[in-house]
This record gives structure tokens, sequence and C-alpha cells, in this order.
């Protein structure tokens, strides 16, 4: 198979080339390997490849034979490097499958690889010190975002056409923003994080998949959802499959639209000109379009409060496990500066004062639950401003604590978390770019728990009034075509 051919088909259409008999998995192996030859050199987002698992039977699942990354956090593949992008974990290999990758079996998904992500996923730039910053196929001299950075930029440069992601404060939909692909947040508890874990960071953290289509990222969903024995909670199963939503029309919904954040970080005008664009092309398809009334039901200082003792209680206690599982020790030869610093930063944290973090949880989830009666769809940017330089983000880091580093965070992308603390399916869509530079700029629509059908009934109608797949990055497999 040709790149050129390769690379101009999503998962689900290269599913198909093979239940046809036309391509093989191998076929599509030798291309992705080929493709990621072409393009890791310059955006460094993959760690690891590895010979994929035989035994994948032409037609035997959804998505058999599609070539596949998954990330280097969140999911457990048996005998295979887990690192978390992290000194104190380098080395570390699975002894089984978590539920999540036997799942990405099951789908007939050939994984040969894992992407990058920033130490612990505990930024929204992918630039850890274990392998190095990852960089926008857009423009290389940017960030990927993060932490499904490493994912992210595989995929838009044409490595792969889905890839495995996870978010817990945006960590899908900022990369997925960056790099000008579709990211779909699930509800609470849509998919399992089974056996080793009940919920990651307090509940705030979900599995998920960036695509450059919208029925790849709902086929995966549709073969990766459900519980498992023992989970805590699980999101009620959706009436008919993901897949089938993306072609339904959404009909017209009632959309708000936050321009502005809740924590007072101005949208830059190249995003507010793209989220206008965004509402009058709304308007054209039969939307009503308003202004939303939305309140996150505490003050943003508070709401960051709560959310630095939940990231940070969560950060040290998988520090501890690792540092146990490991006899490494904990200083600046094993954990980055702002890493240390949160781990620092949770020790401090009391039991009562976790607790009212939680119930901060719960007042946000109940008032953006209100703002689901009065709107169908919230619309935001996905980020306030256009991809920053590479070292960006982290630039007088050194100097912040846990508390500090936090808020950092949710200043630079104020707009994903509080779908996180609310549990609430969010997605980015590449709906438009920006007009001087032509980078790609994400839209983030959310709805209420458990109806991500109506997200991907929206995002179906987005991407045929205004494809998205005929822009490519500088950094694009395509642009190399070796033939066979």
């Amino acid at each position: 198979m040709r790149m050129s051919e390769y690379v101009s088909f999503d998962a689900v259409g290269l599913a198909k080339l093979v239940a046809a008999g036309e391509v093989t998995p191998a076929d599509l192996e030798t291309a992705a390997r080929e493709a990621a030859q072409a393009v890791d050199p310059q955006i460094n987002a993959i760690v690891e490849t590895w010979p994929a698992d035989d035994g994948v039977t032409p037609g035997s699942a959804p998505l058999a034979g599609v070539p596949f990354l998954i990330k280097d956090i969140g999911v457990a593949m048996a005998g295979r490097r887990t690192e978390l992008g992290s000194r104190l974990a380098a080395g570390h290999v699975a002894g089984a499958d978590s539920s999540l990758m036997r799942r990405f079996r099951r789908a007939g998904l050939v994984t040969f690889g894992r992407t990058a992500t920033p130490e612990m996923a505990y930024g929204i730039t992918t630039e850890p010190v274990l392998y190095g910053a990852t960089r926008n196929p857009w423009d290389p001299e940017r960030s990927a975002g993060g932490s499904s950075g490493g994912a992210s930029a595989a995929v838009a440069a044409g490595v792969v056409p889905i890839a495995h992601a996870t978010d817990a404060a945006g960590s899908l939909r900022i990369p997925a923003a960056y790099n000008g692909l579709f990211g779909l947040k699930p509800t609470r508890g849509r998919v399992s994080m089974g056996p080793d874990a009940d919920e990651v960071f307090s509940g705030l953290g979900v599995q998920g998949g960036v695509s450059r289509t919208v029925r790849d990222s709902a086929a995966l969903l549709d073969q990766i959802r459900g519980p498992e024995p023992g989970d805590p909670y699980f999101a009620p199963q959706p009436s008919r499959p993901y897949a089938e939503e993306v072609t339904r029309h959404p009909g017209s919904l009632r959309i708000g639209v936050l321009a502005q954040a809740w924590g007072g970080r101005r949208t830059t005008a190249p995003v507010a000109d793209a989220l206008a664009r965004t509402v009058r092309l709304l308007e054209s398809l039969g939307h009503r379009v308003v202004e939303a009334e939305c309140e996150l039901g505490v003050g943003w200082e508070e709401f960051v409060l709560a959310n630095a003792r939940l990231m940070t209680v969560n950060l040290t206690a998988m520090v501890d496990g690792l540092a146990a599982a490991t006899g490494r020790p904990l200083g600046p030869s094993t954990l980055e500066p702002v890493t240390l610093a949160g781990y620092h930063y949770g020790q401090r944290v009391g039991g009562a004062e976790f607790v009212t973090a939680l119930a901060v949880r719960n007042r946000v989830a109940r008032s953006l639950a209100r703002a689901f009666d009065a709107y169908d769809v919230l619309l935001t940017p996905t980020v306030p401003e256009l991809q920053v330089p590479l070292g960006a983000h982290a630039e007088g880091a050194a100097a912040l604590d846990g508390l500090g580093w936090i808020a950092r965070i949710l200043d630079r992308s104020p707009f994903t978390m509080p779908f996180n603390v609310a549990g609430t399916p969010a997605m980015s869509v590449p709906v438009t770019a920006d007009t001087v530079t032509g980078l790609p700029i994400g839209m983030q629509f959310a709805a209420g728990y458990g109806l991500e059908g109506r997200l991907f009934r929206l995002a179906g109608q987005l991407e045929q009034a205004s494809p998205w797949s005929g822009r490519t990055p500088t950094v694009w497999a395509g642009n190399r075509d070796p033939g066979h």
C-alpha cells in the first residue's frame, strides 16, 4: 500500500479494506511503521515500537487490522513498558493487560507502540525530561499539547488514524485542538479503569482516543465502553451504537456560548474570531445559539484549590507506589520540579481538606447539570489561545508549589477542566483554523451526563458542513510516498 493511499483512509475505512481482503493487517502495519520512520524524527511523538501481536483475523472485529498506538500512561499491556513519561518509572514492565487493553485487543486493533506523555500526565504540554519534547506537526516550534500530546501528534502527522488518549483536565481535548483533531472526553464511568484503579484523580480522569474523523472516535468508544465487575460506578448504556449517531441529524439544538472563561482568562483575538465563525456556522445549520449564563457553583480560587488538592493527593499516592515498586529515591534525579512540588503539596493535604475538595466537585457537577437543563449543548473555545511555543508552559515553573502549578494549568486551559469535575462528556472539534497562521483551532462542545450521542450527532453534522480532513500539517506522512 502506497503511503498516499494509507493516509487517505480513516480507521473505519482501513478496517473495511481488511475485511474485504484488499489489504492485510501486515500491509497496514508496514505502512504505519514507514509513516512513523518518516515523520517521528521531526515530532518525537512515539517513545517505543515493538513487533505487533499475531492473530488478528481479517473481519473478526470492527477495527480489525487497524494500526494503533497506546499512551504511555493509563493503560497496561502485558510484557510492555509503561513508564508514565517519568525517570522514576523507567523500565517498568506491565505484568498483565488492563481491562482497556483487553478491549483494544477485542476490537482488532494492532498495537505496535506507545506515545509520549508529560511526566505522570501532569501537564498540558508534552515535554518530559525522560524522552524530550513532542513537537506540533503544524509548527514544530510549538507545543503539541498534553498530556496526550504524543498520541495527537502521531495521528495528526498520519502515523495512525486513531490513538489512545486520556483526559483528567483536558489532556485529550487540548492536544486534539492543538493538532487539528477530533477528540471526545466520555462521561465519567463510561469506560472502565479496571482492574487496578477504581477512579483516576478522584473521578476526573477518563479514557478515550483522538482521531482525524468523527466516526473513528465513535467506533472506538463503542468498542471500549461499558463497566467491568467491581467498577465503583458506570454511565447508562446508550440506546444505539455511537457509530450510528454520527450520521443522524442532531435536530435544532439550543446552544449556549461561553466566549470568556470562568477564571477571567481572556480569549485571544484569533480564537474569539474562530468562535464567532463557528456560531455563524451553527446558526446556518438551524441551531439556536445564545450567550450562556453558566455558573460553576463555586468561586474560581476555590475551584483551583479543590482541584489542586484532588490532583496532588492522587499524584502523591501514585509516586509513592512507583517508588516502592522501583526502589528508587524521590528527588530531582527521578522527578521533574513540578511533579516533585506537587508530590510535597499532596503530602500536606489533610483528610478533611480532601473531603472538602470532593464536596466542591459535587457542587460544580450539580451547578453545571442545571446549565444543561437550560441548554442542549454548551460551546466554548477548547483553549483560549493559539498553540504556544515549546517551553512556554514551563517558564518559571520550578519556582511554583503544587497549588501554583495547578493554577497555571487552569489559567492556560480554563475551559476544559470544569467538565472533568462535573463528569459530563465534552469534545474538541477542529471546525476552523486561524486565518493568519493556518493553525487549527478547536471548539469545545459539552453536553449533559451520558449524552455522548448528542455530541456525536452534532459533530457528524459539523464535519459534513465544514470538513477538516483536507487540511494537513507541515509534517505529514503523506508527503513521503516510498510505495511498494
